[in-house]
This record gives structure tokens, C-alpha cells and sequence, in this order.
């Protein structure tokens, strides 16, 4: 079984931005809605499964994100890191998308264990190019399907989710 629409988690701090690629994805043929967070600490709340984001029903575990770099709080790098830590979510496909084209932040990011590093592009056709790319990326991958473990077996410590990713091994050419 493979999942057929992956769940996509937008962690940027700019909600035009966010509201952009919610339009750009869309008008891309992209069938689930995109999921946001607009910080590293709501990230991680998401991936975990805590606080508000605790249904994962209303929250599902995502299939990939697209992490901004230079957020306030908790950075892309920062989040990146933990979600690295995380046996659970070993195999959620990571995706930088920053304004930052400098050599030390993309080689940061795939130190870090980023799968693909996109730097955001500044006008809308490259933006629209930018997301049907992705789209079809997203529906050329075949993606194993979430495994929910039970509480007490919680790979975030035992906080009610216990959710991990299962996603398969093909990565974005960069």
C-alpha cells in the first residue's frame, strides 16, 4: 500500500509566503491542501503531535516538508536537527526552501540530513515553475504509508501520538 496524496507541512514564518505556495501549489494540480506552521517550535508541536496539534486527524503526520531556513525561535536548522534525532521520523523527506543561496547554509542543511535544498525564487513564473516541479515530483514518488504505534510505545516519549513517517527513497534531483 502506498499513499496516493502526500501531506505536505510548510514551516515558514512569512504567512504571505505561506498563502503564495497554498495558490501556486494549488493552481499546480496539488490535491491535499498544504499544512502550515509558521515557526520551528510549532514544527516540532506538529511532528510531534502536541498541544493543538494533538488530532492527528485535523494535523496528519506529513509525507514531506519544506522548511524555511531563517525563521524566529526555534531556525530551519534547528529543526532540522531534531527531526534528525527522531528515530521515528528517519525517513520524513526534508526540503529546504530559503532565500539563502550561501554555500555554508546549503552545506549546513545537507550535513543536517536535508534531502534537497531549493533556493525561493524571486518572481511568481519562477515560483509556478518552482511548484509544478515539486507537484510532480511529489506524484512520481511512491510513499509508504504512516505506521501509528500506541501510546505507551511513542517514539516522542510517550506523549499520545506515536506516529512515525515511512517514505520512500527516491530524492529530489538538485
Amino acid at each position: 500500500m502506498t499513499i496516493e496524496d502526500p501531506i505536505v507541512l510548510l514551516v515558514d514564518d512569512s504567512e504571505n509566503d505561506a498563502q503564495l505556495m497554498r495558490i501556486v501549489f494549488e493552481r499546480a494540480g496539488f490535491v491535499q491542501p498544504l499544512r502550515f506552521v509558521f515557526d520551528g517550535d510549532n514544527a516540532i508541536d506538529y511532528l510531534r503531535g502536541e498541544g493543538r496539534y494533538r488530532d492527528r486527524k485535523q494535523f496528519p503526520l506529513p509525507t514531506a516538508v519544506l522548511l524555511d531556513l531563517n525563521m524566529p525561535r526555534k531556525n530551519g536548522f534547528e529543526v532540522l536537527a531534531w527531526i534528525r534525532q527522531q528515530p521515528a521520523l528517519k525517513r520524513l523527506r526534508v526540503y529546504i526552501m530559503s532565500t539563502s543561496s550561501r554555500a555554508e547554509d546549503i552545506e549546513r542543511a545537507y550535513d543536517l540530513g536535508a534531502n534537497s535544498y531549493l533556493v525561493k525564487p524571486g518572481n511568481l513564473d519562477e515560483l509556478m515553475h518552482l511548484a509544478k516541479c515539486l507537484v510532480g515530483w511529489l506524484k512520481l514518488n511512491h510513499f509508504a504509508p504512516v505506521i501509528e504505534t500506541s501510546d505507551s510505545s511513542s517514539p516522542f516519549g510517550g506523549n499520545g501520538v506515536g506516529a512515525s513517517a515511512q517514505i520512500s527513497e527516491h530524492h529530489l534531483v538538485h
